[in-house]
């Protein structure tokens, strides 16, 4: 059951996209851990997450060696042995109220996301449940409480399923249940009916604002995939810079709309071009070309000797970089963008020494003015943090964007990050779009459809008129409390289980 929990929660997630098979997975952990010992329970949720993580993350093995992917993977892994070691410690509770084991199922998931996406530097959310629910109704609840509530009806869902079978073997075997076995088991099926669907009656979006923007997102491509592209930086900045030149030559003929806004990805400019008159001078050609701002990914050197800034800078035509408009990444991947605890992690391997600057964290929210738009401005991987988005939105975010470069990785991340943008614009009602380097890039409405969607390792330039809104969801104005309050909950189990442990004289095993 383990394994079948951990392949099916993988199959959940793009680029498989079988949402209805996350409930299945948590079930089958559930059930597996149930009644067990901590021990056996801490290894079959670690088994769940290696089966799951393994795969999910075998896009961090492409171009770097399989020593990251299988860190990254085993660590991950760890946090579901924690889950299916808890998960083992409230079965006295679930077998007092049995009532209650969907909802002890679904914050000890919250819980052990909250946890995954903090520690250790900073967490890594990547697989969180609600990350896998794009294509799902219960995407729609994260305009009430966004990824956590999310996760929370997955997990109940799932546990919904373990209480239902639960009842129906006890039937089977309780003489005293008689005729009337059917009953939890149909409430039970009615939960589920009613959790699933209740996304439906879910408004999404706020209310619209009348007014519109017209974005254009330029996909350069790169010569090769892999790590090397850094070797390629000229090559870059030159299909951004011929793509938009391009785009000025479809509007001056009149085949392409007109944009207010030019988005570029992440490394577009890993030449300074704050620093490099030449690649200054190139964007410069580009944005005076195409007559409105480009929003331009760039690696900027500093502040300090051996350090760099991963940044959006709007540049404008005319003027060129605009500094008052500057996003600066609030939190830099570690041992991919900086080095945490160099000298102790180069014993382990030397291939840290790949990153040779480390990359400086800004400390303001990704909050760009341009004079068509405010945007709401996060870097590749920072779309998977809840605080980090929600941070632009309540600093006036119109539009969100996310910069990314996916050509160190495949498709597959790239469609896992795009289902994060899905549920950001859902959560926030805010349209949003991400621009890649290689691809995906697309679109997204506020109710969480993509259009426009690019293809992987291609050239592309796609522009859309998109809707702006006003005023804030719910979960927006609540924030971290759903989180707060679930993982709390999850306290509660696990204090309230050690209580019928001492009662009952259960040992910990």
């Amino acid at each position: 059951m383990a394994v079948a929990a951990g392949l099916a929660l993988l199959v959940a997630f793009p680029p498989y996209g079988w949402w209805p098979m996350a409930p299945v997975g948590v079930a089958l952990l559930a059930a597996a851990a149930h009644r067990r010992r901590l021990r056996a329970g801490a290894g079959l949720g670690f088994l769940t997450g290696v089966v799951l993580f393994a795969p999910l993350l075998a896009w961090t093995n492409l171009h770097t060696g399989y020593l990251p992917w299988v860190l990254l993977s085993l660590l991950q892994a760890g946090y579901l042995a924690v889950l299916g070691a808890a998960t083992a410690w409230v079965s006295p509770l679930a077998e007092r109220v049995a009532a209650v084991w969907p909802v002890v199922t679904g914050v000890l998931w919250v819980g052990q996301e909250a946890l995954r996406g903090r520690t250790p530097f900073g967490g890594f959310p990547w697989g969180r449940l609600a990350f896998g629910q794009d294509g799902s109704p219960l995407l729609r609840l994260a305009a009430l409480g966004g990824a956590p509530l999310v996760t929370f009806a997955v997990a109940v869902t799932g546990g919904l399923l373990v209480a239902g079978v639960w009842w129906l073997l006890r039937a089977r075997r309780d003489a005293a249940v008689g005729r009337r076995w059917w009953v939890p088991v149909a409430g039970c099926a009615a939960a589920v009916v009613a959790v699933a669907g209740g996304g439906l009656v879910v408004p999404v979006g706020t209310a619209g604002s009348g007014r519109s923007v017209t974005v254009a997102i330029v996909q350069g491509n790169v010569p090769r995939l892999g790590l090397d592209f850094n070797a390629q930086r000229q090559a870059v900045l030159d299909n951004h810079v011929d793509a938009t030149i391009a785009l000025a030559g479809e509007v001056a003929d009149g085949t392409r709309p007109r944009p207010d806004l030019v988005v570029w990805p992440e490394n577009s400019s890993d030449i300074d071009p704050l620093r490099n008159p030449a690649a200054g001078a190139r964007i410069s050609a580009a944005a005076d070309a195409v007559g409105v701002p480009i929003l331009v990914g760039a690696v900027l050197a500093g502040p300090g000797q051996g350090q760099v800034r991963n940044v959006g800078l709007l540049w404008r035509p005319g003027v060129g970089p605009d500094l008052e408009q500057l996003y600066v990444k609030r939190h830099p991947v570690p041992f991919a963008e900086y080095v945490p605890l160099r000298r102790i992690a180069r014993m382990v391997s030397d291939q840290v020494d790949r990153v040779r600057a480390d990359f400086v964290a800004g400390t303001e929210a990704g909050v760009l003015r341009t004079p068509a738009v405010v945007l709401g401005d996060v870097i590749c991987f920072e779309v998977a943090y809840d605080g980090l988005v929600r941070d632009t939105v309540v600093g006036g975010a119109q539009l969100l964007v996310v910069q990314t470069n996916n050509a160190t990785f495949d498709v597959a991340e790239a469609r896992q990050q795009l289902a994060m943008v899905r549920l950001r614009a859902v959560e926030h009602g805010r349209s949003a779009l991400m621009a890649s380097t290689v691809g995906v890039s697309g679109f997204v409405t506020a109710d969480g459809r993509v259009s426009d969607a690019t293809g992987f390792n291609t050239r592309a330039v796609v522009v859309r008129q998109l809707p702006l809104t006003e005023g804030r969801t719910l979960a927006t104005r609540v924030g971290v409390l759903p989180e707060v309050l679930l993982a709390g909950l999850g306290v509660v189990a696990l204090v309230g289980a050690a209580v019928l442990r001492r009662r009952a004289g259960v040992g910990s095993g």
